[in-house]
């Protein structure tokens, strides 16, 4: 049966060289000595074997990056100055791997401002990585509002600075994802083999509204994971993954609702097939299980978990904690008590899926 133990962390020289941040994730070892060296780290283990655990979804901030266009720190935590207090709850929680993401606040910035951020953003997010090779990577960022621009970011952070992977948020400045105007940058992230962490932003539309008002943080608590649901129905539905099929996006929480409802796209087509619009080349659900969506485990128990992986199947989901906004702290735990799952799928989900499309060491 598959078990968790607590062992001390070894320590050990540290690398001596600096490259891309997922590079340097996949050439270092796993003894690098941190400032926090006396603190154990929890070990995950599977059937008898130390498996390395990859946190898809955890955020950071670039300070001077945000000066730019004057956006104010929404969290202390996401400071990455002194990463003590950071890596100790990674240790606690047996998180050996981050994967760091920076939620985009730049999408209406002028192409002069973002070509600045973007660049100060990517290069800092370098030397993050670089001052903790063992357990950090990185998603680099682009400026999607100026598509073409953003296509020549994805190159630069893939070619020169080492980046397996990008982030990007559920729409830009209103206009969704599946729209034309953005096939140039979708080109791009196809044409590099890089992963897509989309997370949302919320469904700011809404809110003047007043329908996300009142108790409850709704335009968080529901309004992020409908964005998500709206962006991948709209990614699926106008075509995008079928003019890009190499294309492979981690969707955060979960994918929000559409895995826990995506027969009724499917049924949709059947039963408005003239109002629908021109039919995608799959049903819809077969987006969500052929390999290009993936998901993260922020479905917060076993039964949520269980259901997401028999919607999408477990190697299209990864673990993911939010850090450093407590929304989890169990993720190990939640897939080791999962019911149903072989050693190879819990292996896949705590770090080996995310392990192989971020160019990590196993």
């Amino acid at each position: 049966m598959p078990t968790t133990g607590q062992t001390p962390r070894s320590s050990g020289p540290p690398p001596i060289c600096f490259t891309g941040c997922s590079m340097m994730a996949a050439g270092a070892g796993a003894h690098h000595t941190h400032g926090h060296a006396q603190a154990k780290r929890r070990e995950t283990v599977v059937n008898g074997k130390r498996i390395k655990t990859v946190d898809i979804h955890a955020h950071c901030c670039v300070p001077k990056a945000m000066a730019v266009i004057q956006q104010p720190l929404e969290s202390p935590g996401l400071l990455m100055d002194d990463t003590s207090v950071r890596l100790a709850a990674m240790d606690a929680q047996g998180i050996d791997v981050e994967a760091l993401s920076i939620n985009p606040f730049w999408y209406r910035a002028g192409r002069d401002e973002a070509t600045e951020l973007i660049r100060i953003q990517n290069e800092t997010l370098v030397e993050f990585c670089a001052a903790h090779p063992d357990r950090f990577v990185a998603f680099a960022t682009a400026a999607l509002q100026h598509p073409e621009l953003a296509a020549e970011q994805v190159e630069h952070a893939v070619k020169k600075l080492g980046f397996k992977g990008i982030g990007v948020a559920g729409s830009v400045a209103g206009e969704e994802l599946a729209n034309p105007k953005f096939h140039p940058f979708w080109r791009k992230c196809e044409e590099l083999g890089v992963l897509v962490f989309l997370h949302p932003l919320g469904v700011r539309e809404l809110e003047p509204s007043g329908r996300l008002a009142g108790n409850g943080l709704l335009t968080n608590t529901i309004g992020n994971p409908l964005e998500t649901t709206i962006a991948l129905s709209h990614l699926i539905f106008e075509g995008t993954l079928d003019r890009f099929p190499g294309l492979r996006i981690c969707a955060a929480h979960g994918g929000g609702f559409l895995p826990s409802y995506a027969n009724r796209s499917d049924a949709v087509l059947r039963t408005f097939p003239n109002r629908a619009g021109p039919p995608p080349k799959k049903p819809p659900t077969h987006y969500l299980r052929d390999g290009q969506l993936f998901f993260d485990t922020i479905v917060f128990t076993p039964e949520a978990l269980r259901h997401l992986i028999a919607e999408v199947g477990a190697g299209q989901v990864m673990i993911g904690t939010d850090y450093p906004f407590p929304w989890t702290s169990t993720e190990v735990d939640l897939v080791m008590k999962t019911p149903g799952l072989s050693d190879a799928e819990r292996i896949a989900i705590l770090g080996g899926t995310a392990a192989k499309l971020m160019g990590i060491a196993p």
